[in-house]
């Protein structure tokens, strides 16, 4: 049986591929289902410490697989709803760096977008296709593009439904570095090794907890809410070791979560 989505570690870092390359790896409950349980093991495994997702082939992720909704449409899908939703990604106290190698379109845009980071390469396609499906921003995107992007942008890009490449993703703000396609998943690795081997993991996760949930907060709240996670972090190890490495001019060994 084919596995749906491949993973491996190494230095830290989990890398997991979305794995049906025959249809740039369009989006199905099952695949979905497996992305999300790998990522709830990586959350517990000490050994992980950053993620990377990527897609085989030539594609990223093409969107929802038509069969699938098909099915879903006419009754005949068999599978019991996964209860998570797209955005579990963003619960997940460990960075994941998304490396988009090609197509990324609709839902799969949605997915790399829910992760902390995006590197893609040069000339993937992105396109979030709704509008000319017929169908809505779907899982949150009217409240992640205009975030990401601003709003006019995100106008752009949602109403047209155009295709446009990675190098406009990065002049648009979508992404945080653009490369060459052949180099994108090593440099996105190379990024998660970095931050694996330098930064707390018990940071990490407040951070990016800060972050997601801190959009929907007011500057008040905010502040105060980071003041106590300050005064946590002054009783963890990290703290401790973070100090002591520095003064010591040596790599932190920071404990894993």
């Amino acid at each position: 049986m084919v596995e749906l989505v491949l993973s491996s570690v190494d230095q830290g870092v989990l890398t997991l591929t979305f794995n049906r390359p025959d249809t740039l790896n369009a989006w199905t409950p099952a695949m979905g289902r497996r992305y999300f349980d790998l990522l709830a093991e990586a959350e517990k495994d000490p050994e992980v410490r950053a993620v990377v997702v990527t897609g085989a082939g030539k594609g990223f992720c093409s969107g929802a697989d038509l069969k699938a909704l098909a099915a879903i449409q006419s009754g005949t899908y068999a599978e019991k709803p996964d209860p998570r939703p797209n955005t579990f990604p963003t619960t997940v106290g460990k960075p994941i760096v998304a490396a988009v190698n090609g197509a990324c379109a609709g839902l799969g845009m949605v997915h790399a977008l829910v992760c902390d980071l995006v590197l893609t390469a040069a000339d993937a396609k992105w396109t979030t296709a709704f509008s000319r499906r017929g169908l809505v921003a779907e899982y949150g995107l009217s409240w992640i593009l205009p975030r990401i992007m601003g709003q006019q942008r995100a106008m752009d890009v949602l109403l047209s439904g155009r295709v446009f490449t990675g190098s406009e993703a990065y002049e648009l703000g979508l992404v945080n570095r653009v490369v060459a396609g052949e180099s994108v998943l090593a440099e996105a690795q190379a990024y998660a090794r970095e931050l694996a081997a330098s930064s707390s993991p018990a940071s990490m996760a407040v951070i990016k907890r800060q972050v997601w949930r801190d959009w929907d907060a007011t500057l008040e709240a905010s502040s105060a809410a980071a003041v106590e996670e300050m005064m946590a972090s002054f009783r963890r190890p990290d703290f401790a070791e973070g100090v002591a490495s520095f003064l010591e001019r040596r790599p932190p060994r920071f404990p894993p979560l």
